[in-house]
């Protein structure tokens, strides 16, 4: 396409880039025990290894290069509650200019003084707001009133540009003769400035190479977006990945992005946390959530289309993790990667019934297992087992049913998943006008105790479950028992509350155990 004055020529401004003043060429790694795995040369463009840790500092920096002298001296602002902020406050150092940085109350310690660190006595740090929306605010606000330059951290040819470098390198590095053709590169979407930079370059010179964008089911605006046809703003997004939790993509991101890319894969969290292990496997190096999502989409991918001995490249765009998030992380990949399978079995309460349920599991390792009387007649158990793949599961299921066993498959049961597996054997006959309700709260100081306190008086709490596991939100279950003429202040009290809720009360993993 030709550009004009409103359409960039990202071609020349990519070869022309100023990255390389910070930024490094970083290298291009087979995954080795990854690719034997799923059958196709999965290829790691290592981005975790920039100064900064992820590829933002190449799109900052750019924008920053191309400033005029007047622009440098007055300084620059971003609002950012990560990568970007890391990368401004680099490139403000090494160009000897003012930045201000504005950024959540609730960032996490390490982030800040990883940006206090990198720009030194030119950064000053503003702390505003409780979500990177209310730090973006002050940061306009800042910028009018002090006259500073906006980096943006997406939504800029410049930034485009910077991040189109990775395409550049990608297409040089690997080796045709060696290895065949690449058939896709896969990059992870928040705002679309890596994806529309890598899809700018790699479609203008190898149309043939598949771009394909990688996105979370609770952050998804550029895949709604494109269906959509027009820029489609979230309510809400998911905290987990937090580098890519942007509720509305850029303008520029999205016209570039509807021009080029082939297709966007949507993966969940167990997916993104089974990736975040194989990287670590085959390289020793660990991942946020952000920088494990393209090898989470590549590998959906390749068994959505069945895809064998082709060349997958992923760029790995971040290791910038909280090291408190890692048991989360641990404890959610055996399903991920579909290594584990979560069963509620019916076990007949008769002689020798528990044992021979247990003949039937027979070597098969034993993930979990719990076991909790349920009546005269019935028992449940909640047993989690190790499997080879998906297909294992219907097997297993199956063989149960035939021995006379009635089995359900919780394995992607979120609520077995996140919180039945710890309370199973929970039934109560003072459970009288129970309901059963799942929410969700960013994880900060006092949020827990806020919900608490907004409860009715009079309404008794039967049951409660909360566990920190390092994600970026809490995840509580509750039961309440609320009189049914009460149902009306009961359902204002959700309304008000704020935080996304689920009605749980007849989900039948709460049946079997709780209920």
């Amino acid at each position: 396409m030709k550009s004009t004055p409103s359409t960039p020529d990202y071609l020349r401004r990519i070869l022309n880039a100023r990255v390389y003043d910070v930024a490094s060429e970083t290298p291009l790694e087979i995954a080795r025990s990854t690719s034997s795995r799923i059958g196709n040369g999965v290829f790691l463009k290592r981005e975790d290894t920039q100064p900064v840790f992820s590829f933002k500092l190449r799109g900052a920096y750019n924008k920053m290069a191309h400033l005029t002298p007047a622009q440098l001296k007055r300084g620059v602002i971003c609002a950012s509650a990560g990568n970007h902020a890391q990368g401004v406050a680099y490139s403000a150092a090494r160009l000897g200019c003012r930045a201000k940085i504005v950024m959540p109350t609730t960032t996490p310690q390490v982030k800040i003084d990883a940006v206090a660190k990198f720009g030194g006595e030119n950064v000053e740090i503003v702390l505003h707001g409780q979500s990177y929306s209310d730090a973006y605010l002050q940061a306009q606000k800042l910028e009018q009133k002090e006259k500073l330059t906006f980096v943006h951290p997406f939504d800029d040819p410049d930034v485009i540009a910077g991040q189109g470098t990775i395409g550049m390198e990608i297409l040089r590095q690997f080796h045709e003769p060696s290895h065949g053709p690449i058939h896709a590169i896969f990059v992870a979407i928040g705002g679309g400035g890596l994806a529309a930079g890598v899809a700018a370059y790699v479609k203008q010179v190898r149309p043939n190479v598949k771009i394909i964008g990688v996105q979370t089911t609770d952050s998804h605006a550029m895949a709604a977006s494109l269906k959509a046809g027009k820029r489609v703003q979230l309510h809400d997004v998911g905290l987990f990945a937090d580098g890519t939790a942007v509720k509305l993509v850029g303008e520029e991101t999205y016209r570039v992005c509807k021009q080029y890319l082939d297709e966007v894969v949507i993966v969940d969290t167990d997916a993104i946390c089974a990736a975040i292990k194989d990287i670590y496997q085959d390289t020793r190096a660990i991942m946020e959530p952000s920088g494990a999502m393209a090898l989470a989409g590549a590998k959906h991918y390749a068994a959505q289309h069945k895809l064998k001995n082709k060349n997958l490249v992923v760029v790995s765009c971040g290791a910038n993790m909280n090291f408190d998030r890692l048991r989360f992380v641990a404890e959610r990949a055996e399903v991920g990667e579909h290594k584990e399978a979560l069963f509620a079995v019916t076990v007949p309460e008769e002689r020798g019934s528990f044992r021979r349920f247990c003949s039937i599991i027979g070597p098969r390792n034993v993930t979990e297992f719990n076991y909790r009387i349920a009546d005269a007649k019935a028992a449940h158990v909640f047993v989690g087992l190790q499997i080879q793949d998906q297909t294992d599961t219907k097997r297993i299921a199956a063989n149960f049913k035939k021995h006379g066993f009635p089995a359900t498959d919780l394995t992607e049961n979120e609520l077995a998943k996140t919180h039945i597996r710890y309370l199973v054997g929970g039934h109560s006959p003072l459970a009288q006008d129970e309901l059963i309700y799942r929410f969700e709260f960013p994880e900060r100081p006092g949020a827990l105790m806020r919900f608490l306190e907004s409860m009715h008086p009079n309404w008794n709490i039967s049951l409660f479950h909360y566990r920190n596991h390092g994600a970026d939100s809490g995840r509580i279950l509750v039961g309440i028992q609320v009189p049914p003429k009460e149902m009306t202040a009961f359902k204002k009290f959700l309304l008000t509350l704020g935080y996304p809720y689920w009605d749980e009360s007849n989900n039948p993993a709460y049946r079997m155990f709780l209920g």
